[in-house]
């Protein structure tokens, strides 16, 4: 890899800062990792090397101004190809929608331009961010997938291409890949990052995500995205959290986790039921296993009711004007969305709350929840994978976040997820740092 290419996002940014490293040179490196691995790993949808580089010649001239600099000044960042770029097509992964050229950036797209970083391309999405799959491939390896559908965000971070990535989840999107991919992939709390400008799915259960080879990186990323946004409308109305900062100080105490197989935790393979057997050994004392089952046992037909009901109805268009040129699999769950009755939407969503007051019981007692990523490691690549172990967080809205700690079957990255409080993202990030140096040292 050509040095630049190497950089983590805090690395490249504190370099530019100082003077040591130019925004070009950067870009310069990620575009030759890109002609490198592109060939087998088909992250991008679209990328136009002139025009990243004219974005990075341009923060290079700020910079050389005097001017302020943003915390990501720089810094090249790939967006998943269901976010408006104004000067970008954004597709959304379907042939419904070729040639789409937004006029405005998405909420998060305005905020990474003002933080000065360089939007190097457009990552491929499954279509429309559900389940058939795209033409990306796993980094480790191209016979099996990288997830979805955030496949191409989280494949481009794990092959040196980008140090930062941005993707979605509605079930497991950002989990998912990132496990597969081994990298890191944090949800934040729902209504915490703004998703106007995005492709709507699913209103209860859409969330903006972010992948990054680091913590560091995580933290600098998020920070730099929370805030409110009066054009969507779970946004949230709080104080700017101090991502960076919190993840810097030192916790207390120990965070206690507690370990949650969940009601799904029999999908799982025997060398990830082994790998987390090892794990919750080595952590002793500071990983309690508590079961959650009962009331829980509803959230995945809960999740299926509510996604497709609210999936039937912002793709409506799509289903009137073009459903024969949507995948099978697609058909088949804006045809189940569009006959869920009303009664049994609007209970699966008085149930939400209680399955939150559940959990909440357990996360009132420790730092956060320790809990399988994935069923496994990367299946082949005819599918996206099981997304089962980021239904019932997603559906609550609360931030998770996919460590690659672990290795599975085949050596290949096997990603655990641990599970913080709604709107306790900072503090989970922290945890998360807690249990990356404890397994590190042991």
């Amino acid at each position: 890899m050509r040095p630049g290419a190497a950089l983590t996002a805090t690395q490249g940014a504190q370099a530019i800062a100082a003077g040591s490293l130019s925004s070009l040179q950067w870009v310069e490196d990620c575009l030759a990792r890109i002609g490198e691995r592109e060939p087998s790993v088909q992250a991008w949808h679209f990328l136009d090397p002139q025009h990243a580089l004219e974005q990075a010649r341009a923060r290079d001239a700020t910079r050389a101004r005097g001017n302020a600099l943003g915390p990501l000044h720089g810094v090249p960042v790939g967006v998943k190809d269901i976010i408006d770029t104004a000067d970008m097509p954004t597709e959304n992964g379907t042939v419904l929608h070729a040639g789409r050229r937004p006029q405005h950036d998405a909420a998060v797209v305005a905020r990474l331009r003002a933080a000065g970083a360089v939007i190097l391309g457009k990552t491929v999405t499954t279509e429309c961010a559900t389940y058939a799959p795209g033409k990306t491939r796993n980094p480790h390896d191209p016979t099996r997938t990288p997830g979805g559908s955030s496949s191409g965000s989280a494949a481009a971070v794990a092959a040196g291409m980008v140090p930062l990535a941005l993707g979605t989840q509605t079930n497991a999107s950002i989990v998912r890949p990132a496990a597969f991919c081994g990298v890191y992939g944090f949800k934040p709390s729902h209504g915490l990052i703004p998703r106007s400008g995005i492709l709507a799915l699913s209103r209860s259960l859409d969330t903006v995500g972010l992948f990054a080879r680091g913590l560091d990186d995580i933290a600098l990323l998020a920070e730099t995205l929370i805030g409110f946004d009066a054009t969507d409308p779970d946004a949230q109305t709080r104080a700017r959290l101090p991502f960076v900062q919190t993840l810097r100080t030192e916790a207390p105490a120990a965070p206690r986790l507690a370990w949650v197989k969940t009601p799904v935790w029999a999908r799982t393979d025997a060398p990830s039921r082994e790998a987390f057997s090892q794990l919750c050994a080595q952590l002793g004392g500071a990983c309690e296993e508590v079961i959650v089952h009962g009331v829980t046992t509803a959230a995945w037909d809960c999740h299926r009711t509510i996604m497709e009901a609210e999936m039937a109805a912002n793709l409506v268009a799509e289903w009137e004007h073009g459903r024969e040129r949507l995948s099978p699999s697609l058909q088949e769950q804006l045809a189940r969305g569009r006959e869920i009755r009303a009664f049994d939407y609007l209970q699966a969503l008085t149930q939400v709350p209680r399955l939150i007051a559940r959990v909440s019981d357990v996360l009132a007692r420790f730092d956060a929840i320790l809990t399988p990523a994935t069923c496994g490691t990367a299946p082949p690549i005819d599918s996206t994978g099981d997304p089962a172990f980021g239904t019932l967080w997603t559906l609550c809205g609360l931030p998770a976040i996919s460590l690659p700690l672990l290795r599975g079957a085949d050596s290949l990255p096997l990603g655990l997820q641990l599970v913080g409080a709604r709107g306790g993202d900072a503090r989970l990030l922290q945890s998360a740092r807690w249990l990356e140096e404890r397994l590190h040292t042991a």
